[in-house]
């Protein structure tokens, strides 16, 4: 397979997988690293990806284990450091600092998910995967994903309930 048509492939791709490695890893630098990692392990195994299936499938699941493993690593277990995604020149300061306090709130309340509630909801709400796909991706059947993904959404409910009924976490 030529670079090219690699490319092809994985250009898709990319930005879900980088996506998946910023909401497990947490920092913008151990995710970009993450997806470039598994794109050269995707580009080393190039003979073998024409033959799956699916393709993205398969690549996120790469990317999840890679960034499973970085998480168990003990040279990475500095990695909780908190990310922030939200940038926007159109709003008010005040506006802003609220959004930017918000977005912070909810990415700790996803972060503070048990991994594999996490990981779901990243897939299923965030990146819109079908649940055929995440149970492909997960190894797991399609009813434990639905369980675990209501779980989640709950969880992430009642903390956002919480916290604007009380003002605080």
């Amino acid at each position: 397979m030529k670079e090219r048509a690699f490319l092809k492939i994985i250009d898709p791709v990319k930005d879900k997988m980088y996506r998946l490695a910023l909401r497990l890893l947490t920092s913008k630098e151990a995710a970009e690293d993450a997806t470039q990692e598994v794109i050269l392990k995707l580009w080393s195994r190039k003979e073998k990806i024409k033959h799956y299936a699916n393709v993205e499938a398969f690549a996120m699941t790469v990317t999840k284990n890679y960034c499973l493993d970085q998480l168990k690593s003990k040279q990475n277990s500095h990695l909780r450091i908190v990310h922030q995604n939200y940038e926007s020149h159109h709003v008010s300061l005040q506006k802003e600092i609220e959004l930017n306090d918000e977005m912070n709130w909810l990415s700790k309340i996803v972060n503070d998910l048990p991994e594999q509630q996490r990981m779901i909801f990243q897939l299923r709400d965030v990146e819109q995967y079908e649940y055929e796909e995440i149970a492909e991706i997960m190894e797991m059947n399609q009813t434990a994903i639905r369980v675990a993904l209501s779980r989640a959404r709950k969880a992430i409910r009642e903390s956002l309930v919480k916290k604007h009924n009380y003002g605080m976490g």
